[in-house]
């Protein structure tokens, strides 16, 4: 039985009939608003039916059918004519890929889900090919947490270069068009735009950030300016960022020099002997490299092969080992807590069972954000881990969510059962409780106050100028805004 300490900072979040119709009321809207769009759409697909069934496609006229029904739409909604239009084009997708169009009909996913996977599907030509597409995808639509749309798009990418590798849009023609650009001048400042490889993009990414933390606490700069000076730096080849604090003691002198960047892609080995064109995967990015592209780049890259560990034996430490942290990061790919997409390489490893009651194997480890691993801890999120890897939770309010291991359509093989041994028993997996919750240097109240005060600050400063009043003197007698501002 665990015991938990009165030493410990813990809060359990009420499980009150006010707090589950709180809960349960956000979803109900949440999924109406899912199917009212899903509706409007079905209806405009409709309407543009019944107006091709009346008038035909009226393809040769400089206003045809869609133009003239778009029109329609657009006078109904109060919408742009290429809004109406694109509406149009995801309301009759709908009857394309009727299995995803049904789990949005549903309220399951919502209208920019939809439209994304109505995008990445858009150039597989072969019915057949569609379909099954369209059964997996709504498979999986509805457990897919909240992303941003790089990471949908490759979630989606997944799953259609698996059948139709001619269809994962933008792919091959990006990586030929890779470059870089350097604007013109801005004020002392020029806009840098680049189109890289995923793996470059990805060292380059973490480089700034070494070389920006490479300062003392006192420089002056937000961490996105000095991520910005980190870039000149590199194009000097310095190995470290100048501090700003002004002091002639600065600590940040006594820093170590970084060490190098390493950028982990996941891949299988048939591909990287051309016998697959199955994509890689960056740890970090959640970025796929084609089967093309990964050819080139292991003549470069240091290859490791990935030991499973199904038949090993728990480790005796609290700490996995390297062999066994880079298999559960390359199974999950990233966090596993519900609505989260967190790299791996930016998670923590946690022991479902806590240690030492739980073992540190692989079927009792996974990848969790410093985020939702907080929440598990003093937030009274449960969790249980099949032996394949999936997750199951149980949040305060006693909802359940599932989530599977990112690598279940890349890469299965990793999914293969690792069991935990069976350890002490637990009442619950209730977190480590020798912790306490990190704490804000400054609120989000205090945050917001000094971004308000700086603005105004600003905003007076620039008036000021404005009307040719200088600081410290008196604002003439008719000054539109007199103090306070």
């Amino acid at each position: 039985m665990f015991v938990r300490s009165p030493y410990h900072e813990y809060f359990e979040p009420s499980d009150t009939a006010q707090s589950r119709a709180l809960l349960a009321s956000i979803s109900a809207s949440a999924r109406a608003a899912n199917q009212d769009d899903a509706r409007m759409l079905a209806s405009i697909a409709e309407l543009f039916e019944l107006r091709r069934h009346e008038r035909g496609e009226r393809e040769d006229w400089a206003v045809d059918t869609w133009a003239a029904v778009g029109s329609e739409v657009s006078a109904a909604l109060r919408i742009r004519l290429g809004k109406a239009g694109s509406y149009m084009t995801y309301g009759l997708a709908m009857r394309q890929l009727p299995e995803v169009a049904a789990v949005f009909i549903a309220g399951d996913i919502d209208m920019q889900m939809f439209q994304t996977v109505v995008f990445r599907t858009g150039l597989i030509t072969d019915e057949a090919v569609l379909a099954e597409v369209d059964r997996k995808l709504a498979a999986r639509a509805a457990r897919w947490p909240a992303m941003t749309d790089g990471k949908l798009a490759s979630e989606i990418d997944r799953i259609v270069i698996k059948h139709d590798p001619d269809a994962v849009r933008r792919r091959r023609s990006r990586a030929a068009d890779r470059e870089v650009i350097v604007g013109d001048d801005m004020e002392g400042c020029t806009e840098v735009i680049a189109r890289l490889f995923s793996t470059d993009a990805q060292a380059f990414d973490q480089r700034l950030d070494v070389l920006a933390k490479t300062v003392c606490d006192g420089d002056p700069r937000t961490f996105e300016q000095r991520r910005a000076d980190a870039y000149g730096a590199l194009a000097a080849r310095a190995d470290r960022l100048a501090c700003q604090c002004g002091d002639p003691n600065c600590p940040a002198a006594d820093k170590p020099v970084p060490g190098p960047v390493v950028i982990h892609v996941v891949a299988e080995e048939a591909t990287l002997q051309g016998r697959s064109d199955n994509p890689g995967y960056v740890l970090g990015t959640d970025a796929l490299i084609p089967g093309e592209l990964l050819i080139e780049l292991a003549k470069q890259a240091r290859l490791s092969p990935l030991i499973h560990p199904a038949d090993l034996s728990p480790e005796s430490g609290y700490r996995p080992s390297r062999a066994l942290a880079e298999f559960v990061r390359a199974r999950d790919l990233t966090c596993r807590g519900p609505g989260c997409d967190k790299p791996a390489t930016q998670c923590d490893l946690d022991h479902t069972i806590p240690h030492p009651y739980g073992p540190t194997h692989a079927g009792n480890l996974k990848c969790l954000c410093r985020r939702c691993h907080l929440l598990k801890t003093f937030w009274g999120w449960r969790d249980r881990q099949l032996a394949d890897g999936t997750i199951i939770w149980t949040l305060p309010g006693g909802q359940t969510y599932v989530t599977t291991p990112g690598s279940a359509v890349l890469f299965p093989a990793l999914m293969a059962p690792t069991p935990a041994p069976s350890g002490r028993q637990v009442a619950e997996s209730s977190g480590e409780r020798t912790v306490k919750m990190p704490r804000r240097k400054t609120t989000r109240a205090q945050n917001r106050a000094k971004y308000i005060t700086a603005e105004r600050c600003r905003n007076r400063t620039e008036r000021r100028v404005r009307h040719g009043v200088l600081l410290g003197s008196k604002p003439p007698a008719n000054d539109p805004d007199p103090p306070p501002f």
